[in-house]
């Protein structure tokens, strides 16, 4: 019994640490990401990165892609505007895959540099950003831009969904005026996220904590810590069908590694969940074609096993 006690108060400290973290930590970045968005528009991304080469219109791609938190719903139309705007294929690639990785997303990096520090941090963005860029020119040299589907986009990509969920009204206020009401507009996103996201958030930090208090450290080392082999591909596999949150899954990840759980098998389970999400993948079949559609699967799940394997050899150097 008293065992039982000592692992509770251990949980319920743990939680008490995480969620506050995560909470301040959500609520001030989605406020700074949304006065951002309101002075950029996907029209914008599409302006810049059409009639761009590969190469350097793969590294513009996974830049624009990892700084702007595009949501499923705009997701595909984003895409589909790219690719009619003459954005070659592998330029679009590179920016599907480094949108959903939060590549440079303040909420996740402040989250992985919070929880992990920052040399973590870095080698996460350093290596799905190279990633994404590589995919891309790959993806297009093997010539896979012919299996994109004839689809036309109706009413554009703006306006589908911005960082609270709703559309913003016309600003027509300029100076100071302007500014304020940006504001108050960052202010209700934020807020209004954090109602949609406080679930999700909450449930990430309780489950962390009862991994962290009450799951014995050998089992989770033994199962997936840095001495099995199989332990970084099995966890892309089940993550790429997964859906998962990286708000959820980064204090899941935190506590799992406390318990021996190697930080490649992490990876591979949040790059996989994050990248090829179930609701992303059943909209990219409306524009894509069998062939292309496996190969993005196929390709987030070598990015996540190799990311893993990655980090893994880096913790095993001590440069992590």
């Amino acid at each position: 019994m008293s065992d039982q006690i000592n692992n509770l108060s251990v949980a319920a400290g743990f939680f008490a640490m995480i969620a506050t973290e995560l909470v301040i930590l959500f609520v001030g970045i989605t406020f700074l990401v949304s006065l951002m968005l309101q002075y950029a528009n996907p029209e914008t991304v599409k302006r810049v990165l059409s009639g761009r080469r590969l190469g350097v219109g793969n590294v513009l791609g996974a830049v624009f892609g990892g700084v702007t938190p595009f949501c499923s719903c705009s997701a595909v139309p984003m895409v589909i505007g790219l690719l009619e705007l003459g954005v070659p294929f592998g330029v679009v690639m590179s920016f599907l895959i480094a949108s959903p990785l939060g590549v440079f997303n303040p909420v996740v990096l402040s989250l992985f540099g919070t929880l992990f520090g920052p040399s973590v941090m870095i080698a996460y963005v350093a290596t799905t950003f190279v990633t994404a860029v590589l995919a891309g020119i790959i993806l297009d040299y093997l010539g896979l831009s012919s299996h994109v589907r004839k689809v036309r986009l109706i009413g554009g990509a703006s306006g589908c969904c911005e960082v609270g969920g709703q559309p913003e009204p016309v600003v027509r206020e300029t100076g100071w005026a302007l500014f304020k009401t940006r504001l108050a507009i960052a202010a209700r996103n934020a807020v209004g996220l954090f109602r949609q996201m406080v679930p999700y958030l909450l449930i990430g930090a309780a489950i962390g904590s009862f991994i962290y208090g009450f799951v014995p450290e050998s089992f989770l080392a033994q199962a997936a810590g840095p001495g099995n082999p199989l332990a970084v591909p099995v966890a892309a596999a089940i993550g790429v069908p997964m859906y998962v949150r990286t708000e959820t899954m980064i204090p899941i990840g935190f506590a799992l590694t406390q318990k021996g759980v190697s930080i490649g098998a992490f990876m591979a389970l949040a790059i996989g969940g994050a990248g090829a999400s179930v609701p992303e993948l059943i909209m990219l079949a409306k524009i894509f074609k069998k062939k292309l559609w496996i190969a993005y699967v196929l390709t987030i799940f070598t990015i996540a096993t190799l990311i893993g394997y990655l980090f893994n050899f880096l913790t095993a150097s001590a440069a992590l």
